[in-house]
């Protein structure tokens, strides 16, 4: 079998394949599939989709579907608009596999490029918002609002009002996402005018800054009426408007959301955009999402990681403050960036001019006889007309995209990308010319402090300096254009480039969310076909592609469920089995959902302890809702039972929600819709080649039986529609990511894919049985896509730890694999389909030299507390540096051999997490700290 792009896609050639295959025992890559899987679950391939295009024919066709949606001129506004990219930006960053394939930075020392541009981007929000902390981002502004509600709902504890008050001048999408996140924890919502409500009874209110319909107005005195009656204060604000007008610290609010989109993202017909929450000092500990803090490194210098919330829910599972794991950490950065480009003074020079602009445009109507509904505004107008309709109507005939607010007002929205010929075109609409530009702003509620003062905002203002700074920070980090990242349970595969050129085309990236149909053919062909390739694949009957993360895809596959009860008179099914072993956003996302969480039991062999499942299902029968079970399994088995597993739930009435993130493993193969599973979220961003992005963006599509399609999620502007996401595809421009890996590979590409990733699992297990204990195996001794080694063993002996081999690993080039998840005291290796077997015997050579090492601390040659790997990582700057340890340098850098042709070198040693816990810093340090340090 052979294609132009599955060869390019595969890492091991035929010749590896069968030495890999000698290697194990195996004569054949369906003898490893039929010993993998149960013989109950080998469908084979059976999904009617086409064989791989060239690169080259897929190219062409993404280009195609592009051109058919039509660019026009935006107005519409609502959250979204028109940006500059600068190209530098652009080039270096969105477009550089040194930014894009990384991963979560998990693993501080290797990730010090991407944690200080987040860094960056809270300083920034911090500053333009006033509050006091910020997090690295979330999904979107709906998002962030409903995650605002939530943290405000823990937080009050003074008031013990269940009700959440909104103001009617908010945008509609948050609206919606609010009432969908609200419903299943019986949080009532009152949507009303907040000028006419004394708060006497809600736990906090949402207000946004400037208004969905363009208002600007102070908000502190309400925010000091609501204080008066403890109740806690959101301010839904726009990011490019705090250039101008008063921050919300400065109208008192306690919490600030927002969309850090206009900052330089394109509207790419929904997303990926970094979303935000900022609040105030007290609150930290309630932020939800992650936050980057300063710690230091065992020397005492200054460095960075996440801060309070790491993996908070494979700590705190059910009690996890929210459900996202990780956001949209490559579009914060492409937002921080954006603002270090242009600094305080480049910022406020475009929010002037957009705001001018729409001043401009105000009094030409105002002149012309047209009534605006707001005398004061940042870029958008209302205007009060009963030709609201028709105007719209002609606007759109000429390619010009505003708002209709209701039939006698419509809505215009300035921006960045708006040009006075552009300006032009609209006012010809309402048959009037501009008149002279406008010299003086409107606004008369104008921000009092400084921003963007920290030094990184003023010092790359050249592109030269700019795109060294990029570089600089991009050679601290490991990512997949340097060495594999073998992190178990996560499908680090490559990205190719001809997957991601598509992002970059502006028929694709341009549109705004809610542009008309008629303007979005080729994106609508583009989802038509990505539904139905992944209800081929999976075997389920209707997919949604609008949950824009994993997590998402987790909330609103049980919403479904939960709809699905309720449409047949069981609104009383709460009860969510979960098994011990389960991904801890699995407990976070079914509490958000409105259930109560009951474990199940794992048996020795890290499969579903079936007797305590049947006990469980029994005991709970009139309320049981689900299971949430992943397959295969976070054991990295395919567990025999599955079947067995899927008929005791359905036995009670309950549904099977199956969590795809494993779903690289079963492709071609086996289809979770056929094997008993009601429901499943697909996390694209790893078996579908969409980029981690250092922690995002990513997808979570669900696929759902027929029986649950009719509860998927709605439009976001229509009401109580169970939207979870504020666009209807989510974040629509980077799925032609997961459309072209498909394209690329074909029904019988997908299936090899599959199968070369099982088999690399198996070589590497193979290979380290006989130092690292395989924690789990089949039925018939052989694993998935993934293996678990057990280091406990080991620990016993010398008290070298997973961390401390994690740590040694940065030494030899690697990232490490997946740390104590599932198990404690285990590292958790999945190296796809995409490695060579010339890079994964790198990676064996590596932990067998490591092992090596082991064994010299417990044979009492190496000090057990002064040796590589209590020490590592090593850096540049101790090499070059006096030597106190008591080996050598090259032991400590250059381990093995093959290090002499590519070495990196970690900036930082070995973080103390407990300082940075203890000292939380959350914002840019003075830049005098990190004098003496390497860059």
């Amino acid at each position: 079998m052979s294609n132009e792009f599955l060869d390019r896609h595969l890492g091991p050639n035929e010749a590896d394949i069968a030495s890999m295959l000698r290697a194990i025992g195996q004569n054949s890559i369906d003898e490893v599939i039929s010993k993998t899987v149960p013989e109950g679950i080998l469908f084979g391939n059976q999904m009617a989709l086409n064989e791989g295009l060239s690169e080259r024919d897929a190219l062409a066709l993404a280009t195609q579907l592009a051109a058919e949606n039509i660019i026009a001129t935006n107005f519409i506004g609502q959250g979204y608009y028109g940006t500059l990219m600068p190209s530098v930006i652009q080039r270096n960053i969105l477009e550089n596999p040194g930014w894009y394939t990384a991963y979560t930075p998990y693993q501080a020392e290797i990730s010090q490029g991407r944690l200080e541009m987040l860094l960056n981007f809270q300083q920034m929000i911090v500053d333009l918002t006033g509050m006091d902390i910020s997090n690295a981002s979330l999904l979107d502004e709906p998002t962030a609002a409903a995650e605002a509600m939530m943290m405000a709902k823990r937080a009050n504890r003074k008031n013990k009002s269940n009700k959440f008050l909104i103001d009617t001048n908010t945008h509609p999408q948050t609206i919606t996402i609010l009432q969908t996140r609200a419903k299943p924890l019986g949080i009532e919502l009152v949507v009303k005018k907040i000028q006419d409500d004394d708060f006497s009874d809600c736990f906090a209110v949402l207000m946004q800054s400037p208004g969905t319909n363009g208002e600007v107005r102070d908000l502190t005195a309400d925010i000091d009426k609501a204080k008066s009656h403890h109740v806690l204060t959101i301010v839904a604000c726009d990011i490019l408007a705090l250039c101008l007008i008063k921050t919300p610290a400065e109208m008192g609010a306690d919490i600030a959301i927002g969309n850090s989109q206009r900052f330089g993202v394109p509207m790419g017909f929904g997303g990926p955009h970094a979303a935000f929450l900022a609040t105030k000092d007290e609150f930290k500990r309630m932020v939800p999402g992650r936050i980057i803090g300063v710690s230091q490194d065992v020397l005492g210098n200054p460095a960075m990681r996440m801060s309070l919330q790491t993996r908070e829910q494979h700590i705190r599972r059910d009690k996890a403050t929210s459900n996202i794991c990780t956001a949209q950490v490559l579009l914060a950065v492409l937002a921080a960036a954006y603002g270090i480009y242009h600094g305080a003074k480049g910022l406020k020079k475009i929010a002037t001019k957009v705001h001018l602009k729409a001043v401009t445009l105000a009094n030409s109507l105002t002149t012309a006889g047209f009534q605006l509904e707001n005398k004061v505004f940042f870029d958008t107008l209302t205007i009060n007309t009963n030709q609201a309709t028709t105007l719209f109507h002609q606007a759109q005939d000429q390619g010009i995209n505003c708002r209709l607010l209701n039939n006698t007002q419509l809505t215009i929205a300035i921006d960045e990308s708006t040009t006075t010929t552009q300006l032009s075109q609209l006012a010809s609409i309402f048959d009037i010319s501009l008149t002279h530009k406008a010299q003086n702003s409107v606004l008369n509620i104008t921000r009092s402090s400084t921003y963007l003062t920290h030094p990184v905002f003023s010092l790359y203002h050249s592109e030269t300096e700019m795109m060294r700074y990029l570089k600089r920070l991009e050679n601290k980090d490991i990512a997949l254009n340097h060495s594999m990242i073998a992190l178990g349970s996560c499908t680090m595969k490559l990205n190719a480039a001809t997957q991601m050129y598509p992002i970059s085309l502006p028929g694709f990236s341009s549109l705004h969310p809610y542009a008309p149909a008629h303007q979005t053919k080729g994106y609508q062909q583009l989802f038509k076909d990505l539904e139905y390739a992944l209800a081929e694949i999976t075997g389920y009957d209707a997919v949604s592609l609008q949950p824009n993360a994993g997590s998402q895809g987790e909330f609103a596959g049980l919403l479904a469920i939960h709809a699905y009860h309720d449409s047949r008179g069981d609104s009383h099914r709460n009860i969510c089995l979960i098994p011990s072993s389960a991904h801890g956003t699995n407990p976070a996302s079914a509490v958000m959902a409105g259930m109560q969480v009951v474990i199940v039991k794992c048996d020795e062999s890290g499969n579903i302890d079936i007797d305590d499942l049947q006990t469980k299902a029994e005991k709970y029968a009139d309320n049981l809702a689900a299971i949430m079970v992943t397959y295969p399994s976070t054991h990295g088995v395919f567990e025999v039972e599955i079947q067995k597993i899927c008929d005791i739930i359905h036995a009670q009435g309950a549904q099977v929600y199956l969590d795809g993130a494993n779903l690289n493993a079963m492709v071609g193969i086996t289809r979770m819709g056929e094997f008993g599973a009601d429901v499943s979220h697909i996390n694209l961003h790893k078996t579908f080649a969409i980029p981690h992005g250092g922690g995002g963006p990513g997808m979570g599509p669900i696929g759902v039986k027929a029986h649950l399609a009719p509860f998927l999620p709605g439009n976001p502007l229509e009401k109580n529609s169970n939207a979870v996401s504020a666009a209807m595809f989510g974040s629509a421009s980077i799925l032609p990511i997961s459309w072209s890996y498909i394209k690329l590979l074909g029904k019988q590409g997908m299936q090899r894919s599959t199968e070369i990733a099982i088999l690399s699992a198996n070589y590497i297990a193979n290979e380290l049985k006989g130092y690292f204990p395989i924690l789990y195996r089949g039925d018939q001794g052989l694993v998935a896509h993934e293996c678990i080694v057990d280091i406990r063993p080991l620990k016993e002996k010398s008290s070298i730890s997973e961390e401390d081999i994690a740590k040694r690993l940065m030494d030899y080039g690697f990232h490490s694999p997946t740390m104590s998840f599932p198990v404690a005291g285990t590292l958790m290796i999945e190296p796809t389909e995409s490695e060579s077997k010339r890079e994964i015997d790198r990676f064996i050579t590596a932990m067998i030299s490591i092992y090596a090492e082991i064994q010299k601390v417990i044979s009492g040659e190496w000090d057990k507390d002064n040796n590589p790997l209590k020490n590592a990582p090593h850096t540049a700057l101790e090499m070059a540096e006096d030597w106190h340890y008591p080996y050598s340098r090259t032991t400590a850098l250059y381990p093995v051999e093959s290090l002499k042709q590519n070495k990196y070198f970690p900036p930082v040693k070995r973080i103390d997490n407990v300082y940075g816990d203890r000292n939380l810093f959350c914002t840019c340090p003075d830049i005098t700290e990190f004098e003496g340090t390497p860059i």
